[in-house]
């Protein structure tokens, strides 16, 4: 078998992994690039070898960065199976649409506004594309060996993170390969922990936090605080939120609080229509999380949904306190761009970041301290008050995915390490390196190596 690397290496989204065994030739993840433009412009490359000779797609989960390539690769003319678990089919029947939708209202609001350097400005792809590629979904249940092409299996265990989420490992009868996909942590509020794995002859993992340990912050202790100052200036709190998993668990706390008397009893509004369905979803998928049914239900009582445009527009206008929760969770698009128009010029106003920034968006330039940032082709001057909670991260820290791999059974030949920025990959190889005392190496991208 030979692996190449054609996205996460160097940087953290864009995950793509192909493996070739013979001519059957399978991607393991198909992720969309985000943050910096040089790394999006590889959206639009065709990839090294033509979308019709995939055999197949094995998908991790459901984030975009893993996932939201695929109507592309579908536009260019993938007609083979999609695999992942059930609760991953269910979200990106949810993120996939959602994609695509703000492709093109992306390409809309360029063209109305003339701000492109294109014209027209296009979509990468459209909201039917997306639909396309979800008809080619098959999900597998975990522990469930899936027979591909060329006579390789592969099998899918949970490792938290969000729910659906897979660590996928493939055999072809004399070799294995294990793909961590994103690792959450091992004491997380609402997920599971990883389930241990017996590893294989090769693996490929995640680095996220491959250079730093999660903080021994309270999340709560730190809403509890931001809250209620804001709310004393009269001011509004907007949490950008990564719409699945990150909006459950942020509702969650917030709720806590709330039934704890520790806050204000502050409306609390969910603006993401993808966020709210991915609520839904996790009440149905309710063995694969920690929350109980009366969690959820508390949720429901403490949240105002919002789902219409209009509502969304009429929020924007609100002056009296209240908390608003809406996607993306880097500010890289959807609703949360319009209420930072609103927002941001205001200093009674919170802007709460609860998770990792890459490198080029603007929720990274703003917990960096920019003093305006660029919304819609125009420039809005950052006055509110920003803060990160780092600690409420769905990915596991270094600590956590050395204690993961600590359980396998299988010592692997060689482990490369990939989706995390440049330092947090050298960090992680050096981790694996001096705890484990196993080979490993940071991946970079298009490599191309062979399994044997």
């Amino acid at each position: 078998m030979d692996l190449s690397f054609l996205g996460a290496a160097g940087t953290v989204t864009g995950s793509k992994y192909l493996l070739t065994h013979n001519d059957h030739q399978f991607l393991i993840d198909c992720g969309l690039y985000q943050g910096v433009k040089n790394l999006r412009q590889r959206n639009w490359k065709a990839l090294p070898l033509p979308a019709s000779n995939i055999r197949a797609v094995l998908l991790t989960h459901a984030h975009i960065d893993h996932s939201g390539y695929l109507p592309a690769l579908v536009k260019r003319g993938y007609k083979g199976k999609v695999y992942c678990s059930s609760a991953t089919h269910e979200l990106c029947k949810v993120l996939l649409p959602d994609a695509g939708y703000l492709q093109e209202e992306d390409a809309r609001y360029a063209n109305k506004r003339k701000f492109s350097r294109h014209s027209p400005a296009e979509p990468l792809f459209s909201v039917e594309d997306a639909h396309r590629a979800l008809k080619q979904f098959q999900p597998v249940d975990f522990g469930e060996t899936l027979t591909l092409s060329g006579g390789v299996t592969a099998r899918f265990s949970p490792v938290g993170h969000i729910i659906g989420a897979s660590c996928i490992r493939l055999d072809n009868g004399q070799t294995s390969i294990l793909f961590s996909g994103d690792v959450g942590r091992q004491k997380d509020p609402v997920m599971y922990p990883p389930e241990p794995v017996d590893g294989a002859d090769y693996l490929v993992v995640e680095s996220t936090y491959g250079d730093r340990r999660h903080g021994t912050q309270d999340p709560m202790l730190q809403l509890e605080t931001i809250i209620n100052e804001t709310a004393s200036r009269g001011g509004i709190v907007l949490i950008p939120s990564f719409a699945v998993g990150r909006a459950e668990l942020l509702l969650h706390l917030i709720c806590e609080l709330k039934r704890q008397q520790r806050i204000v009893d502050l409306p609390l509004y969910l603006n993401s229509p993808m966020a709210i369905t991915a609520t839904e979803i996790h009440k149905r998928f309710h063995k694969l999380h920690r929350l109980s049914a009366e969690q959820c239900q508390q949720i429901d009582d403490n949240t105002h949904y919002v789902r219409s445009v209009e509502e969304s527009i009429a929020l924007n206008g609100k002056k009296m306190p209240a908390i608003i929760i809406s996607a993306s969770g880097m500010a890289s698009g959807g609703r949360v761009l319009h209420h930072l128009k609103a927002l941001l010029p205001n200093h009674r106003n919170s802007v709460v970041f609860a998770g990792f920034q890459a490198p080029g968006t603007r929720g990274e330039a703003m917990i960096n301290g920019v003093d305006k940032v660029k919304i819609h082709g125009g420039y809005y001057p950052v006055k509110a008050q920003i803060h990160s909670l780092e600690n409420l991260s769905a990915h596991g820290d270094h600590g956590d995915i050395v204690d993961w791999l600590r359980h396998c059974k299988q010592r692997p030949n060689h482990t490369w390490v990939t989706h995390g920025e440049p330092a947090a990959a050298d960090a992680m190889r050096l981790h694996i390196q001096d705890e484990l005392d196993w080979h490993a190496s940071v991946a970079e991208y298009q490599d191309k190596v062979s399994l044997g």
